[in-house]
């Protein structure tokens, strides 16, 4: 799952949803005018679960190598970065309900083509579309987020749209042990729940967003800004990518693993440790200098990855322990990175720095994927986790040496986490056209 997907408010020392009486009747009355937004995000998000988890096991059913595996999850997030880059474009030609419910179509179509021709190749493609579609979708849904909220409300108002997102997602997972993954069944259901999430925005009777504006990536000037953050969004797609695209494949053939009900069971753990991890991660940051969370999470997922490669395939309950400590350190990371970003520049930047921070992202999870996936074949499941850790491991490294370089941001001066969740899992609309500069590696830290 890319970064678009913690109903807390991590600036603070309480969840976002138990802050009182007249703070929860606000969050209610800003959320009434894009309920049927929510709910179509929620539909398309459990199918987008469901799609994610079936598509690796029934790949490995059908003798696809690992490599083959890993390339389809690369093709997934190659087509999510092709989203970005001419998303905005569609949505300005012809608006945002327009924009989704073609996407919406598109999305399910490439379901069940992939029921359909059991071919590597076409998967391929029909993941790259997926992925394609996926980006524009995120970017309808969450510039209306964007534009229905206010300076007061909006940290809260995301907070919750990532907690939303992690919750349906795992749903969506755990749908795997409904039916055999070699049946059409699962296909059919992911294809009816994203057709679905066409519904509420198609009849909803609120206004459409302004059109989006696509914005230009100084991608010299912002890693000079925060060099940290920047690795750090390569790494997390690094590891991230290879986790989604190939952790289905590792429980499947581990001795202590099992059917797809594992891989579900396995695969959610993750997602909703995850989940929970990003407030107490994001509330430790505000208070102290940021760059050392970030390495504590770094060193928690190099030494988890270690872990699991050594021993989950020995130990029967390391399929539980395991996926919940994995989630635990490395899915806070994307946002801890943006967060860091975001306290080195201005608030007018954060949305380029969004999706400066996305395209690294997903070029990252296009290059972990396939190295993963040859990392498995050479060494065999645990490579994965192998791989893992070895880029933790050297982010680790490189936050460590960074630190050395100068002090870090007074903690008054901080951006609250709680707003760089809308950063963290934005997908924003970006201009492919470069803008020149050069690398200073001795600037920012």
């Amino acid at each position: 799952m890319p970064p678009t997907a913690s109903g807390w408010q991590c600036g603070s020392s309480h969840p976002s949803f138990v802050t009182g009486r007249g703070s929860g009747r606000r969050t209610v009355q800003a959320f009434a005018p894009i309920a049927a937004l929510l709910f179509s995000a929620a539909l398309l998000l459990t199918g987008s679960g469901l799609q994610g988890a079936l598509l690796p096991v029934r790949a490995y059913v059908e003798s696809f190598t690992t490599l083959q595996v890993g390339i389809l999850g690369a093709a997934y997030f190659l087509g999510f970065a092709g989203g970005c880059l001419i998303g905005s474009r569609v949505v300005r030609r012809v608006g945002h309900i327009r924009t989704f419910t073609a996407m919406v179509s598109l999305a399910s179509a490439m379901v069940l083509a992939h029921a359909m021709v059991l071919n590597p190749v076409v998967w391929w493609i029909c993941r790259g579309v997926t992925g394609l579609s996926f980006a524009m979708l995120f970017m309808v849904i969450e510039s209306w987020l964007n534009e229905r909220s206010t300076n007061e409300n909006r940290g809260r108002m995301f907070s919750i749209y990532t907690f939303i997102n992690f919750t349906v997602v795992a749903v969506g997972q755990m749908m795997l042990t409904l039916a055999d993954p070699r049946a059409f069944t699962l296909f059919a259901s992911a294809a009816i729940l994203i057709s679905l999430a066409a519904l509420p925005v198609a009849l909803t009777r609120a206004e459409a967003p302004a059109p989006l504006q696509s914005v230009r990536l100084r991608l010299p000037y912002l890693y000079r800004c925060a060099p940290i953050a920047f690795a750090g969004a390569a790494v997390v797609g690094l590891g991230n990518g290879a986790f989604w695209s190939l952790a289905p494949v590792y429980v499947l053939e581990i001795p202590q693993g099992g059917g797809a009900d594992r891989v579900a069971v396995f695969m959610s753990l993750a997602v909703v440790s995850g989940a929970i991890a990003q407030w107490p991660f994001g509330h430790v940051s505000d208070r102290i200098d940021r760059r050392i969370v970030i390495l504590v999470s770094c060193i928690g997922s190099a030494a988890v990855g270690i872990a699991m490669g050594l021993f989950a395939h020995r130990w029967a309950a390391g399929l539980w322990v395991f996926p919940c400590l994995f989630g635990w350190f490395v899915f806070p990371l994307y946002a801890l990175c943006a967060a860091y970003m975001n306290d080195w520049i201005e608030s007018g930047e954060f949305v380029e720095a969004a999706g400066v921070l996305l395209l690294l992202f997903a070029v990252g999870s296009v290059a972990g994927s396939v190295a993963a996936a040859a990392a498995m074949q050479a060494v065999g499941p645990s490579g994965l986790f192998f791989f893992t850790a070895t880029v933790h491991g050297l982010l680790a490294l490189f936050t460590v040496a960074r630190m050395q370089v100068r002090a870090a941001v007074p903690v008054a001066e901080q951006e609250p986490f709680a707003e760089s969740i809308q950063a963290a899992y934005t997908v924003a609309p970006i201009d492919p056209h470069p803008i020149e500069g050069d690398f200073d590696p001795a600037f920012g830290d």
